[in-house]
């Protein structure tokens, strides 16, 4: 079984209602991408999927060209995130346990230029 197949198939466990173009989109990005290729499928599979609705499903991006920080743009999407993922029929979501989702994001002198 190929790689690109166990993608597949954890994909369609993690998100079992997932469109057929964001499916594809995820699973380009969990083979392509460096980072994720060493990493286990399961892994891959989802960190490809946060990632494409983080970019592609929220206003992350604009906030990020708005000068907020990386981490206090993750804060301020979390919602639309994991709104996105449940529509997918995730049941995991992000946010609960980790750090860098509780990060200040009140635009401050840290996370968005005056």
């Amino acid at each position: 079984m190929t790689r690109r197949h166990q993608l597949e198939q954890a994909l369609s466990l993690l998100a079992p209602t997932l469109p057929q173009w964001e499916k594809q989109a995820a699973l380009d990005h969990a083979q392509d991408s460096p980072g994720l290729r060493r990493g286990s499928v399961q892994a891959a599979a989802w960190l490809s999927l946060v990632a494409l609705a983080r970019h592609h499903f929220t206003d992350y991006d604009a906030l990020l060209e708005d000068g907020y920080s990386r981490d206090a743009a993750r804060a301020i999407v979390c919602g639309q995130l994991n709104t996105v993922l449940l529509s997918w029929g995730c049941r995991r979501t992000v946010g609960d346990d980790d750090p860098a989702w509780s990060a200040d994001i009140s635009p401050s002198r840290s996370s968005r230029p005056e």
